[in-house]
């Protein structure tokens, strides 16, 4: 049994020498393709963070475009607040004026239900004004 032993044991010698050369040419062809690989991985790298400066002056850009457009957006309803304000009060002064000079004509009586049939006009009017003044104030809250 001793000599089983023995010749089994120089059996697998054999084949690793055998198989040394093509292990070493396996050893480069996986030590090349691990360079080109990480070449690869290297290039991605650099493209993704090209890709994200490129993303990032973009977003960049339309959050300026997005805030100069907010600041135009706030004149606006500034503006438009003042003008309906003004036009309000030119309307109360224009009804002060008839209903003075209906006073003057001794109209007394017919200037209280000619009041009462415009206020409420006026008041809606106000109210749909008003609304829609807020209805903008909201979404430009929201943006």
């Amino acid at each position: 049994m001793a000599n089983s032993d023995s010749s089994t044991a120089t059996l697998p010698i054999a084949p690793k020498k055998e198989n040394t050369v093509p292990i070493g040419s396996k050893i480069a062809e996986l030590n090349e393709s691990r360079s080109d690989l990480l070449n690869r991985i290297q290039g991605l790298k650099q493209d993704l963070q090209s890709w994200r400066s490129k993303l990032d002056t973009q977003v960049k850009i339309h959050r300026d475009e997005l805030s100069e457009l907010k600041k135009s957006l706030n004149v606006e309803v500034d503006q438009l607040r003042k003008e309906f304000q003004e036009l309000k009060n030119t309307l109360q002064q224009q009804q002060e004026d008839v209903t003075a000079s209906l006073r003057n004509l001794g109209l007394h009586d017919s200037t209280g239900d000619a009041k009462e049939a415009q206020e409420p006009m006026l008041d809606v009017e106000d109210q749909e004004v008003h609304a829609s003044v807020e209805e903008v104030i909201e979404k430009r809250d929201e943006n």
